[in-house]
């Protein structure tokens, strides 16, 4: 196909640690898979990305890398995770005919102006014309369908895969913000080590990841759930399966998920009066991966006294928000970061 044929389609991108999705406009949501990439060391190409990779990670022959190449919200990996955007973008724009696009790239609140570069470069690099970027939860209270630009205070806690972030958000703005690196990938790593540690037995981190999805949980269940799960016997060496409970796994995630309620106040502490009686009428939207977890809106609610809410398709409200800021670029160019260090 001649390049010319191709038009520019604006992309939005919640570059995630755990995920990586893509939209279009009018076309909605053109990709999601694991932000995930293996490389051929002799050669330095892509072997795969997303699902397919995510297959390899722990199963690797020694010519083949396969990594993460995020880690807490940002870039860890520059080289894989150029290769990864380079591989998703040109992905799209060939099935969408979409050339040379504008693109919006969710990132977290704490991100630091060398992080920041680091990610324009890596999408700049992959054939976007112009890119900009909004943090994660502006991008999920946009794509949460709050009002925004209303002078009302709104409330956004987004628990991805690296990071949790807690915004509070007024006339187009945000008011207070708090940030942790702590959040769904450290509630897998707490089950692989309460596992190891409680059950003697050795499990990787999609072993992990598929426990907390399944019988996770912030508070006791209505009746317990439970599990098999194969792995390692750390005595024996050899394939052993056990059965795990949910009230097993919520004492193994207890400690973080604490923590990751102690920003959620900290954030409210801060709050100026006026906005904590909105917040306190409209309640708190929970979004991200991790809002996903049982009872985890119960029992912020419980620590905070305030209505919690999980917003519809938690997982995809960052990359929504990104989609929707595109298509109203100019009068929401003040929530992008970038755009505001432009000035």
């Amino acid at each position: 196909m001649n390049f010319f044929t191709f038009v520019s389609k604006d992309i939005g991108m919640d570059l995630g640690t755990s995920n990586i999705l893509l939209t279009i406009k009018g076309k909605g949501i053109v990709l999601n898979e694991p932000s995930v990439v293996a490389i051929n060391r002799q050669n330095n190409q892509i072997v795969a990305t997303g699902h397919e990779a995510k297959e390899m990670l722990g199963r690797t022959p020694e010519q083949i890398r396969a990594v993460r190449p995020m880690k807490d919200g940002v870039i860890a990996d520059f080289t894989a995770a150029q290769m990864m955007i380079r591989n998703v973008i040109t992905k799209v724009c060939k099935r969408y005919n979409a050339g040379r696009p504008r693109v919006v790239v969710g990132v977290p609140s704490g991100i630091t102006e060398v992080e920041e570069r680091a990610v324009e470069e890596a999408v700049t690099q992959a054939g976007a014309r112009e890119v900009y970027l909004i943090e994660e939860p502006m991008a999920a209270a946009i794509g949460a369908n709050m009002d925004i630009a209303e002078p009302s205070g709104n409330i956004i806690v987004d628990i991805g895969g690296g990071t949790t972030e807690v915004a509070v958000v007024s006339l187009g703005g945000v008011v207070v913000s708090n940030s942790i690196r702590i959040a769904g990938d450290d509630l897998d790593e707490d089950i692989v080590n309460h596992v190891k540690r409680e059950r003697n037995l050795a499990i990787g981190e999609t072993t992990a990841e598929q426990i907390k999805k399944e019988i996770g949980c912030a508070m006791p269940l209505m009746s317990e759930a439970s599990m098999e799960v194969r792995g390692r016997d750390l005595s024996s060496g050899l394939p052993e399966t056990i059965t795990v409970t949910s009230s097993e796994i919520e004492e193994a995630m207890k400690e973080s998920i604490s923590k990751i309620v102690d920003v959620v106040k900290l954030t409210l502490e801060k709050t100026p009066p006026e906005l904590a009686s909105d917040i306190m009428e409209k309640g708190i939207v929970l979004a991200g991966g991790g809002a996903l977890i049982k009872n985890l809106d119960k029992l912020i609610s419980e620590k905070t006294d305030m209505p919690v809410y999980v917003a519809e398709e938690p997982l995809d409200c960052v990359v929504k928000g990104t989609g929707k800021t595109l298509e109203d670029l100019e009068r929401l160019k003040t929530v992008l970061i970038n755009a505001r260090r432009r000035k």
